[in-house]
């Protein structure tokens, strides 16, 4: 977060962090809202999962997540290169995997590039697009420590 106080974040980062926060908090059944910044987000479950189906599930958050993350580098590379970002888009496919834990097994993601997106930006685009922030988490997983407070 913007001129919070660096703090540390699991038990051996490699230095200080600006640790970013959000908070999850129970509406109703299957529905939370998250409060990220200033913003806030609902997640549900669908009807046929017991939830009411009033928004995303957590799961499709986290596939937006990445297309939406493919997008921004891709829109950053266009707009690098002075091309139009109008037409940009991302298409994304996931699948659930059938074992156990529950998980989401494989994702794909298509970018739609503008019209006039030249063809010797495409190579570029693609690979810019790829080395996003949630697409090198996925291939570096950070540590996850969860607990329960005291």
């Amino acid at each position: 977060m913007t001129g919070s106080t660096p703090q540390t974040l699991g038990t051996n980062p490699p230095h200080p962090l600006d640790v970013h926060r959000l908070e999850v908090v129970h509406v109703d059944r299957d529905a939370y809202t998250v409060d990220v910044r200033e913003h806030r987000l609902r997640v549900d479950q669908p009807a046929e999962a017991g939830g009411t189906d009033t928004a995303p599930t957590p799961t499709e958050l986290f596939a937006a997540s990445l297309a939406t993350c493919v997008a921004f580098y891709a829109g950053r590379y266009l707009h690098r290169h002075g091309l139009p970002r109008a037409g940009l888009r991302v298409r994304t496919e996931f699948v659930m995997a059938t074992d156990r834990p529950a998980r989401v097994a494989s994702l794909r993601l298509v970018i739609i590039p503008p019209p006039e997106l030249p063809e010797q930006r495409r190579a570029g685009l693609l690979a810019v697009a790829s080395h996003c922030t949630v697409h090198n988490t996925l291939h570096q997983p950070p540590e996850i420590d969860i607990e329960l407070e005291p």
